[in-house]
Protein backbone atom coordinates (compact mmCIF):
# COMPACT_ATOMS: atom_id res chain seq x y z
CA UNK A 1 0.00 0.00 0.00
CA UNK A 2 1.40 3.36 -1.06
CA UNK A 3 0.24 5.85 1.56
CA UNK A 4 1.78 8.69 -0.45
CA UNK A 5 -0.13 7.94 -3.65
CA UNK A 6 -1.59 10.99 -5.34
CA UNK A 7 -4.95 10.24 -6.95
CA UNK A 8 -6.74 11.59 -9.99
CA UNK A 9 -9.75 13.29 -8.39
CA UNK A 10 -12.01 12.28 -11.26
CA UNK A 11 -11.26 8.61 -10.65
CA UNK A 12 -12.06 9.02 -6.94
CA UNK A 13 -15.48 10.46 -7.77
CA UNK A 14 -16.61 8.67 -10.93
CA UNK A 15 -19.41 6.19 -10.32
CA UNK A 16 -20.19 7.62 -6.88
CA UNK A 17 -23.64 9.17 -7.09
CA UNK A 18 -23.35 11.30 -3.97
CA UNK A 19 -20.18 12.62 -2.36
CA UNK A 20 -22.15 15.67 -1.17
CA UNK A 21 -20.21 18.92 -0.94
CA UNK A 22 -16.47 18.98 -1.48
CA UNK A 23 -13.42 21.19 -0.93
CA UNK A 24 -10.07 20.86 -2.71
CA UNK A 25 -6.96 22.84 -1.75
CA UNK A 26 -3.46 22.38 -3.12
CA UNK A 27 -0.61 23.62 -5.30
CA UNK A 28 -0.19 23.21 -9.05
CA UNK A 29 2.45 20.84 -10.38
CA UNK A 30 4.77 23.68 -11.40
CA UNK A 31 4.57 25.14 -7.87
CA UNK A 32 3.39 28.51 -9.17
CA UNK A 33 -0.29 28.62 -8.16
CA UNK A 34 -2.61 27.80 -5.29
CA UNK A 35 -5.78 25.90 -6.15
CA UNK A 36 -9.03 26.29 -4.24
CA UNK A 37 -12.17 24.45 -5.36
CA UNK A 38 -15.65 23.96 -3.93
CA UNK A 39 -18.62 22.05 -5.31
CA UNK A 40 -22.13 21.31 -4.13
CA UNK A 41 -24.50 18.45 -4.90
CA UNK A 42 -28.10 17.87 -3.90
CA UNK A 43 -30.88 15.31 -3.93
CA UNK A 44 -33.91 17.37 -2.84
CA UNK A 45 -35.68 20.04 -4.88
CA UNK A 46 -34.74 22.60 -2.21
CA UNK A 47 -31.03 21.75 -2.50
CA UNK A 48 -31.04 21.64 -6.28
CA UNK A 49 -32.64 25.06 -6.54
CA UNK A 50 -29.28 26.81 -6.16
CA UNK A 51 -26.52 28.51 -8.07
CA UNK A 52 -23.14 30.02 -7.22
CA UNK A 53 -22.63 33.74 -7.66
CA UNK A 54 -19.43 35.75 -7.27
CA UNK A 55 -19.53 39.29 -5.94
CA UNK A 56 -16.58 41.36 -4.79
CA UNK A 57 -14.28 38.35 -4.65
CA UNK A 58 -16.70 36.38 -2.48
CA UNK A 59 -18.69 33.34 -3.61
CA UNK A 60 -22.26 32.82 -2.45
CA UNK A 61 -24.90 30.13 -2.80
CA UNK A 62 -28.15 31.70 -3.93
CA UNK A 63 -31.58 30.42 -5.00
CA UNK A 64 -32.06 29.86 -8.71
CA UNK A 65 -35.78 30.47 -8.25
CA UNK A 66 -36.49 32.39 -5.03
CA UNK A 67 -40.19 31.47 -5.18
CA UNK A 68 -39.35 27.78 -4.69
CA UNK A 69 -37.13 28.09 -1.61
CA UNK A 70 -38.45 25.88 1.20
CA UNK A 71 -35.80 26.31 3.91
CA UNK A 72 -32.77 28.59 3.33
CA UNK A 73 -31.07 27.88 6.67
CA UNK A 74 -28.54 25.27 5.52
CA UNK A 75 -28.34 25.96 1.79
CA UNK A 76 -27.80 29.74 1.44
CA UNK A 77 -24.45 31.06 2.70
CA UNK A 78 -21.10 32.64 1.85
CA UNK A 79 -18.98 29.76 0.50
CA UNK A 80 -15.69 31.60 -0.08
CA UNK A 81 -14.29 34.75 1.53
CA UNK A 82 -10.89 36.45 1.71
CA UNK A 83 -9.66 38.09 4.91
CA UNK A 84 -6.21 39.64 4.57
CA UNK A 85 -3.73 36.84 3.85
CA UNK A 86 -6.37 34.16 4.44
CA UNK A 87 -8.74 32.59 1.92
CA UNK A 88 -11.62 30.73 3.58
CA UNK A 89 -13.87 28.15 1.91
CA UNK A 90 -16.56 26.09 3.65
CA UNK A 91 -19.84 24.26 3.11
CA UNK A 92 -21.92 26.56 5.31
CA UNK A 93 -22.22 29.79 7.24
CA UNK A 94 -19.09 28.88 9.21
CA UNK A 95 -17.25 30.77 6.44
CA UNK A 96 -18.35 33.94 8.20
CA UNK A 97 -17.70 32.44 11.64
CA UNK A 98 -14.06 31.89 10.64
CA UNK A 99 -13.69 35.25 8.90
CA UNK A 100 -15.14 37.19 11.82
CA UNK A 101 -12.96 35.25 14.27
CA UNK A 102 -9.82 36.14 12.32
CA UNK A 103 -10.78 39.81 12.48
CA UNK A 104 -11.08 39.39 16.27
CA UNK A 105 -7.58 37.91 16.50
CA UNK A 106 -8.63 34.27 16.84
CA UNK A 107 -7.52 31.22 14.86
CA UNK A 108 -9.18 28.88 12.38
CA UNK A 109 -9.44 26.13 15.01
CA UNK A 110 -10.72 28.48 17.71
CA UNK A 111 -13.48 29.70 15.40
CA UNK A 112 -14.65 26.15 14.68
CA UNK A 113 -14.75 25.24 18.37
CA UNK A 114 -17.93 27.33 18.41
CA UNK A 115 -19.61 25.29 15.67
CA UNK A 116 -20.71 21.69 15.10
CA UNK A 117 -22.25 19.44 12.44
CA UNK A 118 -25.49 20.42 10.75
CA UNK A 119 -28.77 19.73 12.61
CA UNK A 120 -30.24 17.58 9.85
CA UNK A 121 -30.90 14.29 11.65
CA UNK A 122 -30.48 11.46 10.88
CA UNK A 123 -27.67 12.48 8.49
CA UNK A 124 -25.92 15.00 10.77
CA UNK A 125 -24.06 16.37 7.76
CA UNK A 126 -20.47 17.32 8.63
CA UNK A 127 -19.32 20.90 8.39
CA UNK A 128 -16.19 20.96 6.23
CA UNK A 129 -13.89 23.98 6.06
CA UNK A 130 -10.59 25.01 4.55
CA UNK A 131 -8.30 28.01 4.84
CA UNK A 132 -5.25 29.04 2.84
CA UNK A 133 -2.76 31.37 4.51
CA UNK A 134 -0.60 33.17 1.97
CA UNK A 135 3.02 34.08 2.64
CA UNK A 136 5.43 35.76 0.17
CA UNK A 137 5.52 33.39 -2.80
CA UNK A 138 3.90 30.47 -0.99
CA UNK A 139 1.06 29.33 1.30
CA UNK A 140 0.08 26.83 3.95
CA UNK A 141 -3.42 25.49 4.47
CA UNK A 142 -5.71 23.92 7.01
CA UNK A 143 -8.79 21.76 6.62
CA UNK A 144 -11.43 20.80 9.15
CA UNK A 145 -14.37 18.47 9.53
CA UNK A 146 -16.93 18.66 12.36
CA UNK A 147 -18.75 15.33 12.72
CA UNK A 148 -21.33 13.71 14.93
CA UNK A 149 -19.78 11.43 17.54
CA UNK A 150 -22.64 8.94 17.29
CA UNK A 151 -25.87 8.07 15.48
CA UNK A 152 -27.88 10.18 17.91
CA UNK A 153 -25.97 13.43 17.35
CA UNK A 154 -25.22 13.68 21.07
CA UNK A 155 -21.75 15.25 20.67
CA UNK A 156 -19.44 16.78 18.07
CA UNK A 157 -15.97 15.52 17.17
CA UNK A 158 -13.64 18.08 15.58
CA UNK A 159 -10.71 17.19 13.32
CA UNK A 160 -8.23 19.76 11.97
CA UNK A 161 -5.47 19.03 9.44
CA UNK A 162 -2.56 21.38 8.73
CA UNK A 163 -0.48 21.20 5.54
CA UNK A 164 2.61 22.63 3.92
CA UNK A 165 1.92 23.18 0.23
CA UNK A 166 3.79 20.81 -2.12
CA UNK A 167 3.89 21.03 -5.93
CA UNK A 168 1.26 18.89 -7.63
CA UNK A 169 -0.42 17.84 -4.39
CA UNK A 170 -3.86 18.77 -3.12
CA UNK A 171 -6.22 17.49 -0.45
CA UNK A 172 -9.87 16.65 -1.04
CA UNK A 173 -12.43 16.69 1.77
CA UNK A 174 -16.11 15.91 1.16
CA UNK A 175 -19.16 15.49 3.35
CA UNK A 176 -20.26 11.95 2.47
CA UNK A 177 -18.72 8.61 1.58
CA UNK A 178 -21.59 7.79 -0.81
CA UNK A 179 -25.37 7.87 -1.00
CA UNK A 180 -27.40 6.08 1.66
CA UNK A 181 -30.10 6.39 4.30
CA UNK A 182 -28.85 7.87 6.49
CA UNK A 183 -26.00 9.17 4.35
CA UNK A 184 -22.62 7.94 5.67
CA UNK A 185 -20.28 10.79 6.59
CA UNK A 186 -16.72 11.15 5.32
CA UNK A 187 -14.14 8.99 7.10
CA UNK A 188 -10.41 9.45 7.67
CA UNK A 189 -7.97 12.07 6.42
CA UNK A 190 -8.58 14.31 3.39
CA UNK A 191 -7.67 12.43 0.23
CA UNK A 192 -4.46 13.18 -1.68
CA UNK A 193 -5.21 14.39 -5.22
CA UNK A 194 -3.25 15.74 -8.16
CA UNK A 195 -3.42 19.45 -9.01
CA UNK A 196 -2.55 20.10 -12.67
CA UNK A 197 -1.17 23.37 -13.98
CA UNK A 198 -4.13 23.96 -16.28
CA UNK A 199 -7.16 25.51 -14.58
CA UNK A 200 -9.57 24.51 -17.33
CA UNK A 201 -8.31 20.94 -17.32
CA UNK A 202 -8.85 20.60 -13.57
CA UNK A 203 -12.27 22.29 -13.67
CA UNK A 204 -13.57 20.12 -16.51
CA UNK A 205 -12.20 16.92 -14.98
CA UNK A 206 -13.87 17.59 -11.64
CA UNK A 207 -17.20 18.79 -13.06
CA UNK A 208 -17.51 15.94 -15.56
CA UNK A 209 -16.77 13.35 -12.85
CA UNK A 210 -19.58 14.52 -10.56
CA UNK A 211 -22.87 12.64 -10.87
CA UNK A 212 -24.93 14.28 -13.61
CA UNK A 213 -28.21 14.08 -11.68
CA UNK A 214 -26.96 15.36 -8.34
CA UNK A 215 -24.28 17.95 -9.17
CA UNK A 216 -25.32 21.57 -8.79
CA UNK A 217 -22.40 24.02 -8.93
CA UNK A 218 -18.59 24.21 -8.99
CA UNK A 219 -16.17 27.06 -8.32
CA UNK A 220 -12.42 26.86 -8.89
CA UNK A 221 -9.84 29.58 -8.21
CA UNK A 222 -6.14 29.51 -9.11
CA UNK A 223 -4.04 32.17 -7.36
CA UNK A 224 -0.62 33.08 -8.78
CA UNK A 225 1.80 32.95 -5.86
CA UNK A 226 4.19 35.51 -7.32
CA UNK A 227 1.71 38.19 -8.44
CA UNK A 228 -1.39 37.36 -6.40
CA UNK A 229 -3.45 37.39 -9.59
CA UNK A 230 -6.57 35.25 -9.41
CA UNK A 231 -8.21 33.27 -12.21
CA UNK A 232 -11.61 31.70 -11.59
CA UNK A 233 -14.04 29.30 -13.17
CA UNK A 234 -17.70 29.05 -12.11
CA UNK A 235 -20.14 26.44 -13.40
CA UNK A 236 -23.85 26.23 -12.53
CA UNK A 237 -26.03 23.38 -13.73
CA UNK A 238 -29.07 25.67 -13.52
CA UNK A 239 -28.70 28.54 -15.97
Amino acid sequence: MNIYQIHDIAKLIEGNSYVGRGIVIGKTEDGKKACTAYFIMGRSANSRNRIFTEKGGKVFTEPFDASKVEDPSLIIYTALRREGDHLIVTNGDQTDTIGDALLAGKTFAEALETREFEPDAPNFTPRISGMLTFTPGDFTYQMSILKSADAQGSACNRFTFSYRSLPGLGHFLHTYVCDGSPIPTFQGEPERVAIPNDLDEFTASLWNALDSDNKISLYVRYTDLASGQEENRLINKMK
